[in-house]
C-alpha cells in the first residue's frame, strides 16, 4: 500500500469509527435509565463512566465482525452495547481504591472520585447486570439463539475471564510472574473481551462455525497485541496523552510486556501478534478489510 493509499485508508477508517461511535453512543443513551430516574445518584454514575468519552473499540469490533459475516449493524447493535456495559464496569471496579487505586479515567475523576466509593461499586454492579438485561431483549437467529449470546458474555465476565484474571493481576504486584503468568492474565481480560466482542458480532449475523474460529483466533491475538502496546504507552506517554494516570504499572511493580521484554522486544511482538490476526482473516476475503484497518491502528495508535 503506497502511502497516498495508507493516509486514505486512515482518513476513511477515522469517518468510519466516528460514524460507528455515534451510533453506539445513541443505543446506549437509549438502554440507560435516564439520571432522572430514582436512585438518580446510581443513574447519574453509571451515566458519568460510560459517557466520558471512550474510543468504543470493543462496541466497534463487534459491528465491524458482523459486518464482515453478512450481518446488520442493527442486529449486533444490543451485543455491542452489552460489551460496552462490561467493559466500563471493570474500568469503574478497576479503579476502586481497593484495586487499582486511580484518580484518573477517560481525563475525568474517576467514578468513585466523583460519587464515592460505595455507589462506583454499585454503578458498577448494574452495568454489568444491565449487559445482560440488554442481550436478553436481542433476537435470535437460525444458529444462535439468546442462551448461547447470554452465555458467552456470562463466561467472558466471570472467574475464568475477567474477574479471575484481575485476581491474578493483584497477585502479581510485587512477585514474579514471569513472561506465561504475564500472557496468562491479558489473556483472560484484555483478549478476552475483546475476542467476546468479535464473536457476539459473528453470532449476531449467524456466523458459520468457521468463521467464528477465524475470528476467536483474530480477537485473541488482536487482544494480545493491543495489551502489550497498552503496557508500553505506560511507560512512553503521559497522563494527558492518555487519559489515565502513566506509570501506574511500574509504581505498584507490576509485571508488564517492558518490563519483562523490554521495549523493542515488546514492540516486535505485538508487531508478530497483529500480523497473525490478519493472517486469521482470510476466510474472509474482502470482507475482512475493516477488521484488517482496525489491527493496524490499534497497533499504531499512541494513546
Amino acid at each position: 500500500m503506497n502511502k497516498k493509499n495508507n493516509e486514505d485508508s486512515k482518513i476513511d477508517l477515522k469517518t468510519y469509527a466516528a460514524t460507528q461511535r455515534k451510533l453506539i453512543d445513541q443505543a446506549l443513551n437509549g438502554f440507560l435509565p435516564r439520571g432522572s430516574v430514582r436512585p438518580k445518584t446510581l443513574h447519574k454514575s453509571m451515566r458519568y463512566s460510560l459517557f466520558a468519552g471512550g474510543k468504543r473499540l470493543r462496541p466497534i469490533l463487534c459491528l465491524a465482525a458482523a459486518e464482515a459475516c453478512g450481518g446488520k449493524i442493527d442486529q449486533a447493535m444490543p451485543a455491542a452495547c452489552a460489551v460496552e456495559c462490561i467493559h466500563t464496569y471493570s474500568l469503574i471496579h478497576d479503579d476502586l481504591p481497593c484495586m487499582d487505586d486511580d484518580d484518573i479515567r477517560r481525563g475525568k475523576p474517576t467514578n468513585h472520585k466523583v460519587f464515592g466509593e460505595s455507589v462506583a461499586v454499585l454503578a458498577g454492579d448494574a452495568l454489568l447486570t444491565l449487559a445482560f438485561e440488554i442481550v436478553g431483549e436481542s433476537n435470535p437467529n437460525r444458529r444462535y439463539d439468546i442462551g448461547d449470546i447470554i452465555k458467552e458474555l456470562a463466561i467472558t465476565s466471570g472467574s475464568k475471564h475477567l474477574v479471575g484474571g484481575q485476581v491474578l493481576d493483584i497477585e502479581g504486584e510485587n512477585a514474579n510472574i514471569g513472561p506465561k503468568g504475564l500472557r496468562f492474565i491479558h489473556e483472560s481480560k484484555t483478549a478476552a473481551l475483546l475476542t467476546c466482542s468479535l464473536r457476539l458480532g459473528a453470532m449476531s449475523a449467524a456466523a458459520t462455525p468457521k468463521k467464528l474460529e477465524a475470528l476467536t483466533n483474530f480477537g485473541h491475538s488482536t487482544g494480545l497485541a493491543f495489551q502489550i502496546i497498552d503496557d508500553i504507552l505506560d511507560v512512553t506517554q503521559t497522563s494527558e496523552k492518555l487519559g489515565k494516570s502513566a506509570g501506574k504499572d511500574e509504581a505498584v511493580n507490576k509485571s508488564t510486556y517492558p518490563a519483562i521484554h523490554g521495549l523493542n522486544k515488546s514492540r516486535r511482538e505485538a508487531a508478530k501478534l497483529t500480523e497473525t490476526a490478519i493472517n486469521s482473516l482470510k476466510i474472509f476475503g474482502k470482507s475482512g478489510a475493516r477488521l484488517k484497518e482496525l489491527a493496524h491502528y490499534l497497533l499504531d495508535r499512541d494513546y
